[in-house]
Protein backbone atom coordinates (compact mmCIF):
# COMPACT_ATOMS: atom_id res chain seq x y z
CA UNK A 1 0.00 0.00 0.00
CA UNK A 2 2.80 2.38 0.87
CA UNK A 3 4.62 1.60 -2.36
CA UNK A 4 1.45 2.25 -4.36
CA UNK A 5 0.97 5.60 -2.61
CA UNK A 6 4.58 6.61 -3.29
CA UNK A 7 4.20 5.83 -7.00
CA UNK A 8 0.87 7.64 -7.26
CA UNK A 9 1.98 10.82 -5.50
CA UNK A 10 5.30 10.89 -7.35
CA UNK A 11 3.36 10.63 -10.61
CA UNK A 12 1.40 13.70 -9.50
CA UNK A 13 4.64 15.63 -9.14
CA UNK A 14 5.14 15.41 -5.38
CA UNK A 15 8.58 14.85 -3.89
CA UNK A 16 7.99 11.74 -1.82
CA UNK A 17 10.06 10.37 1.05
CA UNK A 18 9.10 7.19 2.85
CA UNK A 19 9.92 5.89 6.30
CA UNK A 20 10.51 2.21 6.92
CA UNK A 21 12.44 0.01 9.31
CA UNK A 22 14.96 -0.60 6.51
CA UNK A 23 16.43 2.07 4.23
CA UNK A 24 15.66 1.92 0.53
CA UNK A 25 15.43 4.22 -2.48
CA UNK A 26 13.60 7.40 -1.44
CA UNK A 27 13.09 5.83 1.97
CA UNK A 28 14.71 6.63 5.33
CA UNK A 29 15.17 4.03 8.04
CA UNK A 30 13.03 4.91 11.03
CA UNK A 31 11.22 3.08 13.80
CA UNK A 32 8.11 5.25 14.06
CA UNK A 33 7.28 3.81 17.48
CA UNK A 34 10.38 5.60 18.81
CA UNK A 35 9.71 9.34 19.28
CA UNK A 36 13.43 10.20 19.20
CA UNK A 37 13.88 8.36 15.89
CA UNK A 38 10.85 10.13 14.45
CA UNK A 39 12.20 13.52 15.52
CA UNK A 40 15.54 12.77 13.87
CA UNK A 41 13.86 11.69 10.63
CA UNK A 42 11.70 14.81 10.55
CA UNK A 43 14.78 16.99 10.98
CA UNK A 44 16.45 15.25 8.04
CA UNK A 45 13.41 15.55 5.78
CA UNK A 46 12.54 19.18 6.41
CA UNK A 47 9.35 20.69 5.01
CA UNK A 48 6.38 18.34 4.65
CA UNK A 49 3.06 19.39 3.12
CA UNK A 50 1.44 15.94 2.90
CA UNK A 51 1.69 13.23 5.56
CA UNK A 52 0.32 9.75 4.91
CA UNK A 53 0.38 7.62 8.07
CA UNK A 54 0.30 4.15 6.57
CA UNK A 55 2.69 2.05 8.66
CA UNK A 56 1.05 -0.75 10.58
CA UNK A 57 1.32 -4.31 11.83
CA UNK A 58 -1.38 -6.94 12.13
CA UNK A 59 -2.29 -9.08 15.10
CA UNK A 60 -5.06 -11.65 14.83
CA UNK A 61 -5.03 -12.62 18.51
CA UNK A 62 -8.22 -11.99 20.43
CA UNK A 63 -8.20 -10.60 23.97
CA UNK A 64 -7.26 -13.67 26.00
CA UNK A 65 -4.40 -14.56 23.64
CA UNK A 66 -3.02 -11.00 23.49
CA UNK A 67 -0.06 -10.51 25.79
CA UNK A 68 0.73 -7.09 27.28
CA UNK A 69 3.87 -7.03 25.14
CA UNK A 70 1.91 -7.61 21.94
CA UNK A 71 -0.70 -5.03 22.95
CA UNK A 72 1.94 -2.32 23.38
CA UNK A 73 3.83 -3.35 20.22
CA UNK A 74 0.75 -3.13 17.99
CA UNK A 75 -0.47 0.18 19.43
CA UNK A 76 3.03 1.65 19.22
CA UNK A 77 3.28 0.87 15.50
CA UNK A 78 -0.31 1.58 14.47
CA UNK A 79 -1.15 4.58 16.65
CA UNK A 80 1.85 6.13 18.38
CA UNK A 81 3.85 6.61 15.18
CA UNK A 82 1.03 8.53 13.50
CA UNK A 83 0.78 10.80 16.54
CA UNK A 84 4.54 11.39 16.77
CA UNK A 85 4.80 12.31 13.08
CA UNK A 86 1.69 14.47 13.10
CA UNK A 87 2.62 16.51 16.17
CA UNK A 88 6.05 17.35 14.72
CA UNK A 89 4.77 18.29 11.26
CA UNK A 90 1.68 20.22 12.35
CA UNK A 91 3.51 23.45 13.27
CA UNK A 92 4.91 23.88 9.76
CA UNK A 93 1.57 23.13 8.14
CA UNK A 94 -0.19 25.63 10.40
CA UNK A 95 2.42 28.28 9.67
CA UNK A 96 1.98 27.79 5.90
CA UNK A 97 -1.80 27.48 6.37
CA UNK A 98 -1.92 24.41 4.16
CA UNK A 99 -1.44 20.72 4.68
CA UNK A 100 -2.85 17.25 4.27
CA UNK A 101 -2.77 14.35 6.72
CA UNK A 102 -4.21 10.99 5.70
CA UNK A 103 -4.37 8.11 8.19
CA UNK A 104 -4.77 4.47 7.24
CA UNK A 105 -7.58 3.29 9.49
CA UNK A 106 -9.42 -0.01 9.06
CA UNK A 107 -12.78 -1.71 8.76
CA UNK A 108 -11.79 -3.39 12.02
CA UNK A 109 -12.51 -0.15 13.87
CA UNK A 110 -16.21 -0.49 13.00
CA UNK A 111 -16.60 -4.25 13.18
CA UNK A 112 -14.36 -5.12 16.12
CA UNK A 113 -12.27 -7.15 13.70
CA UNK A 114 -13.81 -9.80 11.46
CA UNK A 115 -10.52 -11.68 11.53
CA UNK A 116 -8.23 -9.07 13.11
CA UNK A 117 -7.41 -9.29 16.77
CA UNK A 118 -8.16 -7.09 19.76
CA UNK A 119 -4.98 -5.00 19.73
CA UNK A 120 -5.19 -4.31 16.00
CA UNK A 121 -8.88 -3.38 16.06
CA UNK A 122 -8.37 -1.13 19.08
CA UNK A 123 -5.38 0.60 17.52
CA UNK A 124 -7.36 1.41 14.37
CA UNK A 125 -10.31 2.66 16.40
CA UNK A 126 -7.97 4.97 18.28
CA UNK A 127 -6.42 6.14 15.00
CA UNK A 128 -9.90 7.03 13.79
CA UNK A 129 -10.44 9.15 16.92
CA UNK A 130 -7.04 10.79 16.42
CA UNK A 131 -8.15 11.67 12.89
CA UNK A 132 -11.25 13.43 14.21
CA UNK A 133 -9.33 15.26 16.93
CA UNK A 134 -6.65 16.58 14.58
CA UNK A 135 -9.21 17.48 11.91
CA UNK A 136 -11.14 19.72 14.31
CA UNK A 137 -7.97 21.28 15.70
CA UNK A 138 -6.40 22.06 12.33
CA UNK A 139 -9.40 23.02 10.18
CA UNK A 140 -8.99 26.77 10.83
CA UNK A 141 -5.43 26.60 9.47
CA UNK A 142 -6.19 25.13 6.06
CA UNK A 143 -4.97 21.68 7.10
CA UNK A 144 -7.26 18.72 6.44
CA UNK A 145 -7.06 15.40 8.27
CA UNK A 146 -8.88 12.36 6.93
CA UNK A 147 -8.71 8.61 7.16
CA UNK A 148 -9.19 5.71 4.80
CA UNK A 149 -10.78 2.58 6.21
CA UNK A 150 -9.89 -0.34 3.93
CA UNK A 151 -10.94 -3.94 4.25
CA UNK A 152 -8.65 -6.75 3.13
CA UNK A 153 -6.20 -5.11 0.77
CA UNK A 154 -4.31 -7.57 -1.43
CA UNK A 155 -0.99 -7.26 0.44
CA UNK A 156 1.23 -9.66 2.44
CA UNK A 157 -0.70 -8.68 5.57
CA UNK A 158 -3.62 -10.58 4.06
CA UNK A 159 -1.98 -13.12 1.78
CA UNK A 160 0.58 -14.30 4.35
CA UNK A 161 -1.02 -13.65 7.72
CA UNK A 162 -4.42 -15.15 7.00
CA UNK A 163 -4.98 -18.79 6.21
CA UNK A 164 -6.52 -19.83 2.90
CA UNK A 165 -9.74 -20.62 4.76
CA UNK A 166 -9.79 -17.20 6.37
CA UNK A 167 -9.25 -15.54 3.00
CA UNK A 168 -12.11 -17.51 1.44
CA UNK A 169 -14.39 -16.60 4.34
CA UNK A 170 -13.42 -12.93 4.09
CA UNK A 171 -14.07 -12.79 0.33
CA UNK A 172 -17.47 -14.38 0.87
CA UNK A 173 -18.48 -11.39 3.03
CA UNK A 174 -17.43 -8.79 0.44
CA UNK A 175 -20.27 -7.98 -1.99
CA UNK A 176 -17.87 -7.13 -4.85
CA UNK A 177 -16.35 -10.58 -4.37
CA UNK A 178 -12.65 -9.67 -4.22
CA UNK A 179 -10.00 -7.93 -2.14
CA UNK A 180 -8.99 -4.29 -2.61
CA UNK A 181 -5.89 -3.61 -4.70
CA UNK A 182 -3.14 -1.31 -3.34
CA UNK A 183 -3.57 1.00 -6.33
CA UNK A 184 -7.22 1.54 -5.40
CA UNK A 185 -6.16 2.60 -1.93
CA UNK A 186 -3.55 4.95 -3.41
CA UNK A 187 -6.20 6.50 -5.67
CA UNK A 188 -8.21 7.56 -2.61
CA UNK A 189 -5.08 9.06 -1.06
CA UNK A 190 -4.51 11.07 -4.25
CA UNK A 191 -8.04 12.41 -4.03
CA UNK A 192 -7.80 13.43 -0.37
CA UNK A 193 -4.48 15.27 -0.73
CA UNK A 194 -5.54 17.18 -3.85
CA UNK A 195 -5.94 20.97 -3.39
CA UNK A 196 -9.59 20.69 -4.47
CA UNK A 197 -10.31 18.32 -1.55
CA UNK A 198 -9.85 21.13 0.95
CA UNK A 199 -13.51 21.11 2.04
CA UNK A 200 -13.25 17.49 3.21
CA UNK A 201 -11.87 16.99 6.70
CA UNK A 202 -12.62 14.66 9.59
CA UNK A 203 -13.90 12.07 7.13
CA UNK A 204 -13.22 8.33 7.19
CA UNK A 205 -13.56 6.96 3.66
CA UNK A 206 -14.79 3.37 3.64
CA UNK A 207 -12.96 1.19 1.11
CA UNK A 208 -14.50 -2.17 1.80
CA UNK A 209 -16.27 -3.40 -1.31
CA UNK A 210 -19.67 -3.02 0.32
CA UNK A 211 -19.08 -4.96 3.55
CA UNK A 212 -20.58 -2.00 5.41
CA UNK A 213 -22.85 0.44 3.63
CA UNK A 214 -23.74 3.68 5.43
Amino acid sequence: MGRAVVKALAADGLRVIGLDLRPAKNCLACDISDPAAVAQAVRRIGRVDVLVNNAGILSNNKAEATTPEEWHRVLAANLDGAFYLSRLLIPGMKKRRWGRIVNTCSLAAKTGGLTAGTAYSTSKGALTSLTFSLARELAPFGVTVNGISPAYVNTPMVTRQLTAAQRRAARAQIPVGRFCEPEEFAHVVRFLVHPLAGFITGEIVDLNGGVIMD
